[in-house]
């Protein structure tokens, strides 16, 4: 698909932003919009719609350009300039739009509309939390967060001459020969030694400052300044605890199950941190894929088998350069899809290997291009700014809906089996994992002065309540009481995590869907994500065809049914 950006009718074509004085003026206009009529209304709001869009595309790259080359100190500045020097006067002037806009006589006949409804709810609540004493804060939060993804992106080790990451490491925690893996782990786990009080104090610092800029919002604690922040409307914190609940009364015990059956196929009672990630039957890694060229290429023709729009989305992402997807030193962890709202096209950042954990990667981000895609036409920016609950449903169907073309990467029917097979023992392994970051920071936040010994003594607490005790981490303790330094979240995206296990839900509804009528669940999955914010969350489940429902009742049906899925599997593998 041809894609170009549409012209501007408030911002300067040739706009560049190097400093607050570019774009003051864009602020004053809005101010001195007379909103005397509906009319005046809504041209106020496409006029801020179109900055919004603007600034935050212009934030975006300079955040992706910093994360492939977390060793640019050049890059670095420039994200670091932004969110010193020009977020908090864009903070500050947005605080009087918002005042301006929600003193409009002529708002309660917007609000008639439920896609301005939602979104003026959002806009209430970002005028409730403001506080001018948290706009230098919020600057310090957003540069420092992002030491995370420097000291991480910089973790590497040397094994056999060369120089991996860890990322790449990690795939020969996956080769059968036992002394390489524990060799591997060993230099893995050295390396993360050396970053273990570094991230501590990182983090700690970190809370602290969230700790205020609650305070300041006259609330008790950062969990409950998020929760309206997020836009948490449709379910309360006791929701979450339900959630853990029904976590580690479900789906922790099958995790174990799984988890003995392959130690017995081990020959072993109890697995060592190198053993986590074998073929407990001897087969070697799977891998779908030996360059990233090549995972985009395979993506782009599974996705063409779901529906031709989906790999139409891809293409036009590669052809705009709007994709880096291997792992490389110096760039930061993890992957993303950052949307790009005024261009309306996407980008996909990942750190891929070749291994099979890669392409659900891959399908995942894509889940979420896609999602960009089917919003860009929407009106206002604030439409497209979709809560996570909702944003993770588009990736993680998208995981579940491409599985049954994975047979494009995988010639070897067996190895199609197995793909599938451990991508759902994956999803129920995962589970137990969001429910744990969930309940690690309810607490670290309920209790923000606690100590460095008092948090990992919680998180062990926590290892307990949601691990299945079958590793031997003797030697290594240190390794599993700070493994939560490795979720990125954690640092960056505070509370950005239960979303993954509503969605998950969600997700398997969409799959469960497919089983039954494979189109039918695509074109409902597509409406879903078309809507953008424009409605409840619950009404977006709903025009899936799946329940926004995380109860223990509904999270039984679910299990049930991946448990007979992954039976399937196994009895044909």
């Amino acid at each position: 698909m041809n894609i170009e950006r549409a012209p501007r009718i408030f911002l300067a074509e040739d706009l560049l932003i190097e400093n607050w004085a570019d774009i003051e003026m864009y602020f004053s206009h809005l101010e001195n919009i007379n909103l005397d009529s509906a009319e005046n209304l809504v041209d106020f709001l496409r006029k801020k719609s179109e900055l919004d869009a603007v600034l935050e595309e212009d934030q975006a790259w300079r955040y992706i350009h910093m994360s492939i080359s977390t060793n640019d100190e050049e890059k670095r500045k420039r994200y670091t300039h932004f969110v010193q020097n020009i977020q908090p006067e864009i903070t500050l002037a947005e605080d009087r739009l918002v005042n301006k806009l929600l003193s409009c006589e002529h708002l309660e006949t917007l609000k008639e509309n439920e896609a301005y409804r939602i979104y003026l709810r959002s806009v209430e609540v970002q005028q409730q939390l403001f506080r001018e004493e948290n706009v230098a804060l919020e600057a310090y939060l957003g540069e420092t967060a992002q030491q995370y993804g420097a000291i991480s992106g910089a973790q590497t080790i040397e094994h056999e001459g060369k120089v991996l990451t860890l990322q790449q490491a990690s795939q020969l925690l996956k080769v059968q020969d036992e002394t390489v893996r524990k060799t591997v782990f060993e230099k893995i786990a050295n390396r993360r030694r050396e970053d273990i009080d570094k991230l501590n104090a990182l983090y700690s610092d970190l809370l602290q400052k969230r700790h205020q800029i609650a305070i300041n919002a006259g609330l008790e604690n950062y969990r409950d300044y998020k929760f309206l922040s997020l836009n948490r409307f449709d379910y309360t914190k006791e929701d979450c605890f339900n959630f853990h609940e029904a976590i580690a009364e479900l789906v922790v015990p099958l995790v174990k199950k799984i988890q003995a059956k392959k130690l017995e196929k081990m020959g072993k009672t109890k697995f060592k941190p190198w053993d986590l990630e074998v073929d407990p039957e001897g087969k070697p890694a799977l891998s779908p894929f030996k360059s990233g060229k090549e995972m985009l290429d395979g993506t782009i023709r599974v996705f063409s088998k779901i529906d031709s729009y989906f790999a139409d989305c891809l293409s036009t992402m590669e052809a705009m350069g709007h994709l880096d997807l291997e792992s490389k030193t110096g760039k930061a962890p993890g992957g993303y899809n950052y949307p790009l709202y005024e261009i309306g096209v996407p980008f996909i950042f990942m750190n891929a290997v070749g291994a099979q954990r890669d392409l659900v990667t891959m399908v995942h981000e894509g889940g979420h291009a896609i999602h960009s895609f089917l919003t860009r036409d929407l009106t206002l920016t604030g439409f497209k700014n979709v809560p996570s609950e909702v944003a993770e449903l588009a990736s993680m169907s998208m995981e579940l809906l491409s599985m049954k073309f994975w047979d494009d990467f995988y010639i070897n029917r067996d190895d199609f089996k197995r793909a599938q097979l451990e991508h759902l023992q994956d999803i129920l392994k995962v589970l137990p994992w969001i429910a744990q970051i969930d309940a690690f920071q309810h607490w670290i936040y309920e209790n923000p002065t606690h100590s460095a010994e008092e948090r990992v003594a919680f998180w062990m607490k926590l290892n307990q309540r949601f691990g299945t005790g079958l590793t031997d981490w003797t030697g290594f303790e240190d390794m599993i009481a700070h493994s939560w330094q490795r979720q990125l979240h954690l640092f960056e995206l505070p509370f950005y995590y239960i979303e993954y296990g509503i969605a998950q839900l969600g997700a398997l509804g969409v799959w469960m869907n497919s089983k039954q009528d494979y189109e039918k669940a695509v074109s409902d999955y597509k409406a879903a994500l078309s809507l953008g914010y424009t409605v409840s969350m619950p009404k977006i489940y709903a025009t899936a065809n799946v329940k926004f429902d995380f109860s223990l009742s509904h999270l039984q049906e679910l299990v049930g049914f991946i448990e007979k899925e992954i039976e399937k599997l196994e009895l044909t593998n």
